[in-house]
């Protein structure tokens, strides 16, 4: 299934249309998106688009999470990109997440998907200790579905929970209010290190309507939680703003005031331009990597996965990538697509080792049908192999990224470093799939399951009935395998163009390479 990535996304961008657009500024309020082009380096330019300038091609705002909750919620009109932004970007030099409401989604209200999004925005800011900066401007929790969102370990409290420990950490947390922060919603910027708050915008646990109605009590918008009272009565702000351009004008200069970013080594320009097209892999790592060597790891064993290291942007990088092996039958060559034997998989694993060993980052590139099955993979025992991939990955310290470019299929997801295990980002082409297993394979295995339920039931399809029920069955698992359904659930954090791969990997491994945390590595017990 095709589509156009840029038009798509460009819809996406618009959050709850024109008419939601014009009500924000008829307030006097700028949108999420154009707040954050003002607060980030570049001249408020390049919030909506993938890059930088013409010298520099890295994003000017990696921006995390905008496929979250598409098609989703349609009973209730859709909450484009979950109703809140996030990504990365440099304020004053320095780097940071940047977590905004979209008040034009249902007036920035929480959705489920909405605290997922949030709360893989804290992980990764935690992971590599950048500092947060959270625009607020939402009515809370959206009370249809408070159920989803209120109560469980990975809902709306872990946010604030989740404030206070990377507070605890050491990492720097900016909140400006810049709207509505209602209920229990107004802990998260209270939690934050430096609170700023804009004239018109309302901080309570609840609102006029609701006091009245709890206590009796008759109390104006402002005297209950405007910015002047909260500034100069209850102490709660840090600063009082006029307005949202110098709100973020000051919320600039504060986190100007942060140590700068570390030094990152000079970054070269990838050998050439186009893409390959060509199934090899190592074709595809000449577009992605420097020009310098890439040196391969153990290059003429296991074959179907490529490992070595070069230099990505001067830092020095290891990748595993799948591989297609050819094999020459008396029916001429088949390519067998990403298949994980077991020589592949030792190997792999023992890279893994090593990178770990040598601190090294891992980039990981998964175009993989899954292990290889059958007597023969059973014997070599290909599940022993698999578990010590596995181990090695689940157990390694140093940062790993992952890019999904084909299928992302069974175990061979788990195996290189799938949404599981932990990656600091996870990065899909347009062109990725992702599932339990292939849609043929799928489709043939849920129609028997199918078939053998209605003979039960004392029917026999006929050929027609069963061809109709398979391109159902297939429609329905084709629909899952979409990559957009899986950014909408955020297992991966941003479908990129192939084109753009190279820029957004400078970008992700210079945001991970700023903190080595020091950890040992140690694996757990291998079967062998």
């Amino acid at each position: 299934m095709s589509f156009d990535l840029a038009a798509e996304e460009a819809i996406i961008r618009l959050g709850g249309g024109a008419k939601a657009i014009a009500r924000q500024h008829d307030k006097g309020r700028l949108t999420a998106r154009e707040r954050i082009a003002k607060l980030l380096d570049g001249d408020g330019k390049g919030v909506g688009s993938l890059f930088r300038r013409e010298n520099d091609s890295r994003p000017l705002f990696l921006e995390l999470g905008l496929w979250a909750a598409h098609g989703m919620y349609a009973e209730w009109g859709g909450a484009p990109s979950a109703g809140v932004v996030t990504g990365i970007g440099q304020v004053e030099g320095r780097r940071v997440m940047v977590i905004a409401n979209d008040a034009t989604v249902k007036a920035g209200a929480f959705f489920p998907m909405t605290c997922k999004k949030v709360l893989r925005a804290q992980r990764i800011a935690r992971e590599n200790r950048l500092p947060l900066v959270y625009l607020v401007d939402s009515a809370g929790v959206f009370l249809p579905l408070q159920d989803e969102v209120f109560p469980d370990e990975d809902d709306f409290g872990r946010i604030f929970r989740n404030n206070a420990v990377i507070s605890a950490e050491g990492i720097p947390q900016f909140a400006a209010i810049m709207g509505n922060c209602v209920a229990g919603g107004g802990y998260l910027p209270v939690l934050c290190d430096k609170l700023l708050m804009t004239e018109g915008s309302g901080l309570y646990l609840a609102g006029p309507a609701l006091v009245k109605a709890a206590i009796g009590q008759v109390v104006d918008h402002e005297d209950l939680g405007g910015a002047k009272m909260h500034a100069g009565i209850s102490g709660t702000i840090d600063y009082r703003e006029k307005d949202d351009t110098s709100c973020l004008e000051r919320l600039k200069r504060l986190i100007g005031m942060l140590k700068k970013d570390p030094g990152s080594p000079a970054t070269t320009v990838a050998g050439e331009s186009a893409l390959p097209n060509s199934n090899d892999v190592r074709d595809l790592l000449k577009h992605i990597l420097d020009p310098a060597p890439f040196d391969e790891y153990k290059a003429e064993y296991g074959e179907t996965v490529v490992c070595g290291t070069g230099r990505l942007g001067g830092r020095p990088v290891g990748v595993v990538a799948n591989q297609t092996k050819r094999v020459k039958t008396a029916a001429g060559v088949l390519q067998f697509g990403g298949v994980l034997y077991v020589d592949s998989a030792e190997k792999a694993a023992r890279f893994v080792m090593d990178c770990n060993q040598t601190r090294v980052p891992i980039l990981f590139i998964q175009n993989v049908n899954g292990f290889m099955v059958g007597r023969d993979s059973e014997q070599a025992g290909i599940i022993k192999a698999g578990a010590k991939l596995v181990n090695a990955i689940s157990n390694s310290v140093v940062p790993k990224i992952t890019l999904i470019t084909g299928g992302s299929f069974g175990a061979g997801n788990y195996a290189l470093c799938g949404k599981a295990f932990d990656p600091r980002f996870i990065f899909a082409w347009p062109t990725a799939k992702y599932a339990v297993m292939g849609g043929d394979q799928a489709a043939n295995t849920l129609l028997d399951i199918q078939v053998q339920a209605l003979k039960r039931a004392g029917k026999e399809p006929d050929a027609a009935e069963l061809a109709e029920l398979r391109d159902r069955v297939k429609a329905s698992y084709d629909e899952q395998t979409d990559i957009r359904y899986a950014a909408a659930r955020l297992w991966v954090d941003a479908i990129v163009p192939p084109v753009a791969t190279r820029p957004v990997l400078l970008e992700a491994f210079e945001i991970a390479a700023r903190h080595d945390d020091g950890r040992e590595f140690k694996t757990g017990v291998f079967q062998v």
